[in-house]
């Protein structure tokens, strides 16, 4: 019987992810990562914590690692997704290099994180120029952020008590000022607060039908963005560039050869 956990920690949400709501959960957003990391290039890439999931799976970087705070968790999940293995004390110090990762993965840190904004610079330090972040996260302002407010005052929580849920737009702002842009949002989970498998299976039609009539209310979010450096321009292929034409010669004529001849027609 697993202890009850009283801190605030990603850890309470490893149980959590175990039961009918937590598959349902981790199944949109594996197939998310999935689509998204795949077309996603360079050499090193991290998934900070939650080794439920895996979302450097279909990523083909040369570099992967997971870095985790329980060596017991990471060598579970590092097994079946090939990942090496980086135990830290606290995400807020990532033991890398600065500007030595293309990509970072944050799978519901920020809201298990004591100071996300510090998880946020930290990620932000370890980023290499146009190097990317992806954070997933519990949507607020949603069915199911409705019932775990309500279940905050009657005592009957649907999420893990210990998570401190952070909207997109919020998000957005923290990431703005580290100069990160958002290039794509994608949201999911759609079914009701339902707590049996039967029940979500029921409602699967509720997730083309959100995707279609109301995109910003599903439960789960995933956010992809770019670290941006001030003043730094990629410079590509010269395909337009105009051809340079050299300004026309003025003949230059010999002042003692024009006297010369002057003098010879006279």
């Amino acid at each position: 019987m697993n202890e009850p956990i009283t801190e605030k920690s990603i850890i309470a949400l490893g149980p959590w992810l175990e039961g009918p709501v937590g598959r349902y959960v981790r199944d949109w957003e594996q197939a998310r990562l999935d689509l998204l990391t795949s077309d996603i290039f360079g050499f090193n890439a991290v998934q900070v914590g939650l080794p439920q999931i895996n979302g450097l799976a279909a990523n083909r970087m040369p570099n992967k690692w997971l870095t985790d705070t329980h060596r017991s968790v990471t060598t579970a999940g590092a097994e079946s997704g090939g990942m090496q293995v980086s135990v830290v004390h606290d995400f807020a110090e990532l033991p890398f290099a600065t500007h030595s990762l293309d990509l970072v993965i944050l799978p519901h840190v920020l809201e298990f994180a004591e100071e996300p904004h510090q998880v946020l610079r930290e990620v932000e330090r370890v980023l290499i120029p146009e190097g990317q972040l992806i954070v997933c996260g519990f949507n607020p302002a949603s069915l199911w952020g409705a019932r775990q407010a309500t279940g905050r005052i009657s005592g009957a929580h649907f999420l893990p008590l210990n998570g401190e849920f952070i909207s997109v737009p919020r998000l957005k702002d923290w990431l703005k000022l580290l100069n990160m842009d958002v290039n794509r949002g994608h949201f999911g989970c759609y079914a009701p607060p339902c707590n049996t498998e039967r029940w979500l299976r029921r409602f699967d039609f509720m997730e083309k039908a959100g995707n279609r009539w109301w995109p910003f209310l599903g439960a789960v979010y995933v956010v992809q963005a770019i670290k941006r450096v001030r003043g730094m321009r990629i410079i590509g292929p010269a395909w337009n560039r105009r051809p340079m034409h050299a300004p026309k010669g003025v003949p230059a004529t010999n002042r003692s050869q024009k006297s010369t001849n002057g003098n010879a027609e006279n």
